[in-house]
């Protein structure tokens, strides 16, 4: 037993290859749940071309793959904060999310950009 607990407490101090950060895969989003919303908000708004449910869901595992393939290549800051931003409200969405990750480094060197022209 005491072998057991120094085995975890080593663990945990020299970091074990076998535990993946929260933040180096991608999260976990409840999209069903946001697809259905989006579905009956289009139906209700009596929009021409609503989204079907299906179609959301295609489109989110589409980003969901994407996500998977580009997550490690930007920062833990930059996943951090798109991840909240796209679970903002409760719900989730993995395009919001792709979204926010190709915007987020581009926002970032225009907002530097406008500050170095803006007089202080």
């Amino acid at each position: 037993m005491n072998a057991a607990i120094l085995s975890i407490a080593l663990a945990s101090q020299l970091g074990n290859p076998m535990v993946v950060r929260v933040a180096d895969v991608v999260p976990v989003i409840n999209v069903e749940k946001t697809c259905k919303e989006a579905a009956a908000s289009d139906k209700a708004a009596n929009l021409a071309l609503p989204q079907s449910v299906e179609k959301c869901m295609s489109d989110e595992n589409a980003a969901r793959q994407r996500l998977a393939g580009i997550w490690l290549n930007y920062s833990a800051s930059i996943r951090d904060r798109c991840a909240q931003e796209a679970t903002l409200v409760g719900t989730g969405s993995y395009v919001e999310l792709l979204i926010c990750m190709r915007f987020e480094p581009w926002c970032a060197h225009h907002h530097i950009k406008a500050l170095a022209r803006s007089p202080v």
